[in-house]
C-alpha cells in the first residue's frame, strides 16, 4: 500500500521534515488500523511495515510511504484469523477520506502548537488565518492512497520491502554521465506508458545536488516503522498467536552445515580499490615496459553517492 501526501503539503515539509513525515507516519497507520477494525469492512487488527520516500523517479518532492500489510488480521476478540477476500483488501477511496482529515487535523494542531517553521513564499502561513485557507482546497481534492496484492508469495514481498528500506534518491545505476557542469541520469516518467517511460534527464551539477540533498533526513528520524500487530512491544506474542490461529508452525533453524557456512562466506578481493575496497574492474592488460593504450577521460570529477 501507497500513502501520499498533495504537493502543497509537500511544500510545507521543506522546513518542517521531522514534524510532516511523523504525521504521515501517524495518519496513515492510524487510517489503516481504524478502517480495518470495523466490522463494515474487515474487523480485525492488522500489521504494518512502513518506509518513507520523499522523493520521485526525477529526486523531486514527492513525499509517501510504503507500506507492507498482512491480507488479513486477528478478529478483535483476538480468537480467530480474519483474512480479507480474494484479491481485495480495504476500500482505497474510505481510506483516503479518512487519511485526509486524520492528516490535517493533526497538521493543523502541529501549527497551532508552534511546531512548524515558515519561510520566503510560505513565511505569511505562520498566520492561522492564512494556513486555514491554504489548506481549504486540500480538504476538497483527492489524497492519493495505492493498493495491490504481490504478484508472488512471501519471498516476492520481501525483495520488495527490501528494495526500499535502505534505498536513497537515486541508484549509482542510474547515472549516464557526470562532469563539473551537468549530470544526466535515467528516470521514469509514470504519466507515460510503455517504452515511453524510459527518459533521460540532464541537470546542472548544482541543480542535481540540490535535489538529492532535499531528501536528507533530520538526523535520528526513523524512516522505517511497524504499527498494529508488528508494533515492536507486542510482536512476538501477536505473532505467535497468529501462527497458532493459522495453525502455521514456526520455521525452524537448521543444523549448522559447515561446508555450506564455508561456501557463503564471502571471499576476499583479488583486486580490491585501494580507496573504497570495493571490486575494481580490468580495463586492459599490456606487458612489462609497454604503453596502455586506454587514455582515461580528462574530467576527474566523481560523484560517489552511497546506495547500500
Amino acid at each position: 500500500m501507497v500513502f501520499t501526501l498533495p504537493a502543497p503539503i509537500g511544500d510545507i515539509a521543506y522546513h518542517n521534515k521531522a514534524v510532516v513525515y511523523d504525521l504521515l507516519f501517524k495518519a496513515s497507520a492510524e487510517t489503516l488500523t481504524t478502517i480495518a477494525a470495523d466490522p463494515k469492512h474487515l474487523g480485525a487488527r492488522v500489521g504494518i511495515t512502513s518506509v518513507l520516500h520523499s522523493w520521485g523517479s526525477a529526486m523531486t518532492h514527492h513525499p509517501h510511504v510504503h507500506m507492507i500489510v498482512p491480507g488479513g488480521g486477528i478478529s478483535l476478540d483476538g480468537q480467530r484469523w480474519v483474512a480479507c477476500r480474494p484479491g481485495f483488501f480495504l476500500p482505497v477511496r474510505v481510506l483516503s477520506r479518512l487519511f485526509r482529515r486524520l492528516f490535517l487535523e493533526k497538521l493543523i494542531a502541529a501549527h497551532k502548537a508552534g511546531h512548524l517553521a515558515f519561510f520566503g513564499d510560505h513565511a505569511t502561513l505562520a498566520d492561522a488565518q492564512a494556513f486555514a485557507a491554504h489548506l481549504a482546497p486540500l480538504r476538497r481534492a483527492e489524497w492519493v492512497v495505492y493498493a495491490k496484492r504481490p504478484f508472488g508469495g512471501p519471498q516476492a514481498v520481501l525483495a520488495y520491502l527490501s528494495r526500499y528500506t535502505h534505498r536513497v534518491a537515486i541508484a549509482n545505476s542510474r547515472l549516464i554521465a557526470c562532469g563539473r557542469t551537468a549530470v544526466t541520469f535515467r528516470w521514469k516518467d509514470y504519466r507515460a506508458k510503455g517504452r515511453d517511460r524510459q527518459k533521460v534527464m540532464t541537470l546542472t551539477t548544482a541543480e542535481f545536488i540540490r535535489r538529492f540533498l532535499i531528501h536528507v533526513l533530520p538526523s535520528g528520524f526513523h524512516r522505517i516503522r511497524h504499527y498494529g500487530l508488528l508494533a515492536s512491544g507486542t510482536r512476538a506474542d501477536n505473532i505467535a498467536r497468529a501462527r497458532r490461529l493459522l495453525d502455521v508452525q514456526a520455521a525452524q533453524p537448521k543444523a549448522a552445515d559447515t561446508k555450506c557456512a564455508e561456501a557463503s562466506e564471502p571471499k576476499p578481493l583479488s583486486h580490491p580499490c585501494p580507496c573504497c575496497g570495493a571490486r575494481m574492474i580490468i580495463i586492459e592488460t599490456f606487458q612489462r615496459g609497454s604503453s596502455p593504450r586506454y587514455q582515461p577521460a580528462a574530467s576527474t570529477a566523481v560523484i560517489r553517492i552511497d546506495t547500500s
